[in-house]
């Protein structure tokens, strides 16, 4: 494809460039810190969920869910929004971040008053309603992430690095220590309060530091009233993505109880650890895909097919061995506690499949200009998700909610393409990835 794209007036990529040696360091930074988060958060997990317990990890698993719920209005689907407009620079920073402080205040504020209503309506016994509090006031210092989206915006990604490891790597000495002191779960969800107490104290301080006061901030109606019309569209995708990923573990607290929510959040941590991979590996391979479609049409439709063949050789590539060790995995790094985690795990391992494909298929639509149909894929996955859960949970646990994951799951991220006019033709492009032959034949073409 070389000299097909110098023969189209592609750019070049000037490697040694001042430009993309930064914007290179500042991938880089968010990389480093990702893999290392989560390393360290799941094998911290892993010996948190050993101590506390099936019954006391499904309780704090169903708390964390709970308020991850709601997160939709905690960030109010303003993050990339912000990165925008710092860019654009056509809003001053300071009313910027002040304007976003005070609205990401306000929604973290709707976070604990929605998440006390749902603790009234079900009527929790006073330990659930405790840790639930307890996890949901830590949204409260969410407002100061509105910096991480500056220094992103800035190409300084190394100081949300800094603050992100630096509350990661306390929270998770302190998540040690409570093991080493046996201490009572009520601490556990103080320790993610303490995680962000961490992330927002370093944040400020790194803000202040390298940028400015935080006495120039200053809230604009005009600025807030802008914000929130571009980001409505996002906090209703972001609220269809938490029912899709998390209602699964609240049913199994309502229809079942807190052992139940135990073995199963045990499983999806070890299938849902993989699922930074087709993260980046799509963020990798995306910016060729789109000079692809200068290109040709025809090189296009070939790069997007090679990326999902790409994904799903992945994805099947952590399935298949997983599923076929779940038992040795289970035991040897939970303990026989956990041993039903290990039937949930074969069955939810496979969920993967349909989410490597579906963060291929979302770059699709992205560079097709038609985002939107994320949100009513994601919706009708959502809605399957609820009502299989309804009926599998009763008569297979934890089981019945793995397959309602997998099959709502694989209608958000593939079938519910072929329901709209304007996305059936990525469905058709998905579809011929199935095909090894094809794939392999042209795996070198584009």
């Amino acid at each position: 494809m070389g000299s097909q794209e110098i023969a189209a007036g592609t750019p070049m990529i000037d490697y040694r460039s001042t430009s993309f040696r930064r914007y290179f360091s500042n991938t880089s930074w968010l990389m480093a810190e990702r893999m290392s988060r989560i390393l360290i958060s799941f094998f911290v997990g892993i010996l948190v969920a050993r101590y506390l317990g099936p019954e006391r990890f499904g309780l704090l698993s169903y708390a964390l869910s709970l308020v991850a719920l709601f997160s939709c209005f905690e960030s109010l689907g303003l993050e990339d929004i912000f990165i925008r407009d710092f860019v654009e620079n056509q809003t001053p920073k300071e009313i910027l971040l002040g304007t976003g402080f005070l609205l990401k205040s306000l929604g973290s504020l709707l976070v604990v008053v929605f998440v006390s209503l749902v603790l009234r309506l079900t009527e929790a016994d006073h330990s659930t309603t405790l840790i639930v509090l307890v996890i949901a006031s830590a949204s409260l210092l969410q407002p100061a992430t509105v910096i991480g989206a500056y220094f992103q915006s800035q190409v300084q990604a190394r100081f949300l690095s800094y603050a992100q490891f630096f509350s990661l790597a306390l929270s998770s000495g302190t998540r040690l220590l409570l093991i080493f002191s046996q201490a009572t779960l009520l601490w556990f969800a103080c320790a993610v309060v303490l995680e962000n107490v961490f992330l927002a104290a370093a944040l400020l301080w790194l803000y202040c530091r390298h940028s400015s006061s935080l006495r120039e901030w200053r809230f604009n109606k005009l600025a807030a009233r802008s914000l929130l019309q571009s980001s409505w569209p996002l906090i209703l995708a972001s609220m269809a993505i938490m029912v899709y990923m998390r209602i699964d573990q609240i049913m199994l607290k309502a229809l079942l109880n807190d052992e139940a929510v135990g073995h199963y959040a045990a499983a999806v941590r070890f299938s849902e650890a993989f699922y930074f991979i087709p993260i980046t590996v799509c963020a990798s391979l995306f910016p060729a895909i789109l000079q692809s479609k200068k290109t040709g049409e025809k090189v296009y439709h070939l790069r997007m097919q090679n990326l999902y063949y790409l994904m799903l050789v992945l994805a099947l590539g952590i399935a298949f061995p997983l599923t076929l060790l779940a038992d040795s995995v289970i035991l040897y790094l939970l303990g026989p506690a956990f041993g039903s985690a290990a039937d949930i795990l074969k069955i939810h391992v496979w969920a993967g499949v349909f989410v490597f494909l579906g963060v291929a298929s979302g770059k699709w639509l992205l560079a097709e200009n038609l985002q939107r149909y994320s949100f009513y894929c994601t919706l009708a996955g959502a809605f399957v998700n609820v009502l299989l859960n309804f009926l599998l949970i009763p008569q297979m646990g934890g089981k019945g909610a793995a397959v309602a994951t997998v099959i709502s799951y694989g209608i958000a991220a593939y079938f519910s393409l072929a329901f709209f006019k304007k996305t059936r033709e990525g469905f058709w492009i998905l579809t011929r990835a199935f095909n090894p032959l094809t794939a392999q034949k042209r795996w070198f073409s584009a």
